[in-house]
């Protein structure tokens, strides 16, 4: 969409299509409407028609801005208006400023993330390696042997948090005692998006020059060029002009470059030239630092014991652990209740659901054989020797403790026994326990292990 004109309370936007026109009139009308009525009160209309693009309107801001509230005459522009015929009204978002077309690189630096600096980053054992990389080339760019950094890890694992640390870092507080670097954020998807829009509107140079007319280029999330060969083609050309020219890349992917799988083998080779560092998994460690960190941000108190019990439920995703203790400190914030281990695990009861480990029979049958190095066929078998009744005795109980299966059912995993037999195998094995402490730490241990 173009912003054509403003005509008294009229503005005229242009689409390139009669699809667009009706699609944009359809389904935005109502919605942007009272955008329009936020930013200027004496707007009626929008009327949509189809047009070519024009230049950007000098005083636009202005004319939009002036509040009739505060009994300022309005500046109304009047502009040529387009001679298709009009077809409905509709509403569009606000252009943006002509500050920003006024370098056609800021189009290519993404919004960053203000909560993810350097100092808001958790470090620990398995990020401390990608973490001074990330330091290294925000400080020194340029550098001999981190040219490009290539950061690879898992889903939540930090890579984007540290993705955008390096751009606060180099585009707002400067490098080297010298000013700002031009730097040029996005992810993969937006790249190939941007290169086909360009050859679409025949302006593939322009892409290339504001491309290569930047000081740092940064791409997240590269695996998804996988398959996009002209786009695999377009970023390789990029990559080469820009290293060339002394400039720094830095690129971000779920898997190292040997291991992505669809890129070409000269792009892979060069992205591996550089500097490589994977983020590992979170430790237990990691994750109570996290929490403790999120938890001091938030300024709300959080017993240990909860903390603890989230690093051990919560233990792929970073984004899912913050995301936990965001929700309790809301329910904590809005009903004013303190922060429990009863109410952490009504608040997150689906969270934690799913992350629950789904035990099988199977496996606890075949965990509970190793322990007393019996044989798997043992637990289904008609022996009644206590070297062997004992241990099939315990699977049965952690069987009822560890899986949802009904006492019939678990009573068919052991060899079609009736339910009564488990019931009795429950009972037996809860007793001893009670009794014996050495058995109910063997016991406990193995419970341990299955739910690891």
């Amino acid at each position: 969409m173009t912003l054509a004109g403003i005509d008294g309370d009229e503005i005229t936007v242009h689409l390139p299509t009669r699809f667009l026109r009706d699609w944009v009139r359809n389904h935005y009308g109502d919605r942007i409407t009272s955008l329009w009525l936020a930013e200027n009160q004496s707007v009626r209309s929008v009327d949509i028609r189809v047009g070519g693009a024009m230049q950007p309107i000098t005083g636009l801001a202005e004319s939009l801005s002036a509040s009739p509230s505060a009994g300022a005459p309005r500046a109304a522009a009047k502009l040529p208006t387009a001679t298709s015929p009009a077809n409905g009204k509709a509403d569009i978002r606000a252009e943006p400023k002509p500050d920003d077309r006024a370098d056609p690189r800021a189009e290519l630096a993404g919004a960053l993330d203000p909560r993810f600096t350097f100092d808001s980053f958790v470090v620990g054992k398995p990020n401390e390696f990608a973490h001074a990389c990330a330091r290294r080339v925000a400080e020194h760019p340029y550098s001999a042997g981190f040219n490009p950094l290539f950061l690879y890890g898992g889903v939540g694992l930090g890579k984007t948090h540290l993705m955008h640390a390096i751009a606060w870092e180099l585009s707002q507080r400067g490098y080297n005692g010298s000013g700002p670097a031009t730097v040029a954020y996005m992810s993969a998807e937006k790249f190939m998006y941007r290169f086909i829009a360009a050859i679409r509107s025949q302006s593939t140079m322009e892409f290339k020059e504001q491309l290569r007319s930047v000081d740092v280029l940064m791409i997240d999330d590269l695996q998804f060029l996988i398959g996009k060969d002209n786009t695999q083609e377009e970023f390789f050309h990029t990559f080469n002009a820009l290293v060339d020219a002394g400039k720094q890349i830095v690129v971000s992917a779920d898997k190292s470059p040997s291991d992505l799988n669809g890129l070409e083998d000269r792009l892979r080779t060069r992205l591996g030239c550089g500097m490589v560092a994977d983020l590992h998994a979170t430790t237990f460690e990691l994750r109570i630092s996290i929490l403790e960190a999120k938890a001091s941000r938030a300024g709300v108190p959080v017993p240990p014991k909860v903390m603890e019990f989230l690093a051990h439920k919560i233990t792929s995703n970073v984004r899912e652990l913050e995301g936990a203790l965001n929700r309790l400190i809301a329910h904590a914030n809005l009903f004013g209740r303190p922060v429990t281990l009863e109410a952490t695990q009504e608040v997150l009861h689906d969270l934690l659901k799913a992350h629950d480990r789904r035990v099988t029979i199977e496996e606890i049958q075949r965990r509970v054989a190793e322990h007393w190095n019996i044989r798997l066929t043992d637990m289904s078998s008609a022996r009644r020797a206590r070297a062997v009744a004992r241990p099939r005795q315990v699977a049965m109980y952690l069987a009822k403790q560890l899986t949802s299966r009904s006492l019939p059912e678990i009573g068919r995993k052991f060899g079609n026994r009736d339910h009564t037999t488990v019931m009795h195998a429950v009972s037996r094995i809860g007793e001893l326990m009670e009794r014996d402490t050495a058995f109910a730490e063997d016991v406990e241990l193995l419970r341990r292990m299955l739910e690891s």
